[in-house]
């Protein structure tokens, strides 16, 4: 007792109290949120048993680019905390599994063992490592719901710098592009904005709230769908490919003047 006594009453006592007083409360968090994430998990996928074969699928067709346990390697990065609304749009556009990664993963036929049930199970179980942006219902993405002329306005102030305001994307630095959206839908839309896949920044609900991206994406299917009465739309890129083809087309039709100009001359001497 009186060496126990001798050790309380040590300086360094009540700093070892506080060391041993922090494990304890990190152990019991850890706890609590290692059981809260099956939950969590259910929720993005509707099943529990969606991590259990999602995890399965991903140790198969994932894990020799992003890790066992999805922490990331030499070749892809880590998916802790991506969430199931990354992994649905990734796998729903083709872009993973990459074939061939680059500068840019293009969008492409999905793989053919990838099916929408495959892709919300390996979702669920993504999701299940450490939480992140879940896929959004359909009411989230429902244009019918948006309003078209305040997602204009959004749209303008955010994204036509490298879309373009057409949404025909275009060119960005180190062989990266900004991809055409007319093949894009609600759901994949809204999930670019919430994750920022690749070189797009990633637009959270505090940066632009839900009902703003259904706003944004009522504007962007809503402009796909408009005809050009004025001419050829040109891909809608804009005036770079407008003064290309002015250019060309005028030159030519200048030097040919020129040639008829010059022949009718010879003819009449």
């Amino acid at each position: 007792m009186t060496r126990i006594t001798a050790w309380r009453r040590h300086p360094l006592a009540r700093y070892a109290v506080l060391i041993l007083a922090l494990a304890l409360v990190g152990m019991v968090y850890t706890a609590f949120v290692q059981a809260g994430r099956p939950a969590d998990a259910a929720l993005a996928s509707g099943k529990l048993d969606d991590v259990a074969a999602g995890k399965s699928l991903f140790e198969v067709h994932c894990a020799s680019c992003h890790g066992m346990n999805a922490q990331g390697t030499s070749t892809g990065p880590t998916l802790i905390g991506v969430g199931a609304a990354a992994v649905d749009f990734q796998m729903s556009t083709g872009r993973m599994p990459a074939s061939n990664p680059g500068a840019q993963v293009p969008r492409k036929p999905m793989a053919g063992w990838v099916t929408p049930d495959k892709i919300r199970q390996i979702g669920a179980f993504v999701q299940s490592l450490g939480g992140g942006p879940q896929v959004p219902g359909k009411e989230q993405v429902d244009p019918a719901l948006g309003d078209a002329g305040k997602g204009g306005e959004l749209f303008r102030a955010n994204c036509i710098q490298c879309h373009n305001w057409a949404g025909a994307g275009g060119a960005l630095t180190q062989g990266k592009y900004a991809p055409n959206l007319n093949q894009a839908t609600p759901t994949q839309i809204y999930e670019a904005m919430a994750t920022g896949p690749q070189a797009m920044p990633v637009f959270n609900d505090t940066t632009i709230t839900p009902e703003e991206k259904r706003s944004m994406i009522a504007y962007i299917t809503q402009v796909r769908e408009q005809k050009d009465p004025g001419g050829f739309g040109l891909g809608r890129i804009g005036p770079v490919t407008e003064g290309l083809v002015g250019w060309v087309v005028g030159i030519t039709a200048l030097v040919l003047a020129s040639i008829w100009i010059t022949a009718k001359k010879r003819q009449k001497s």
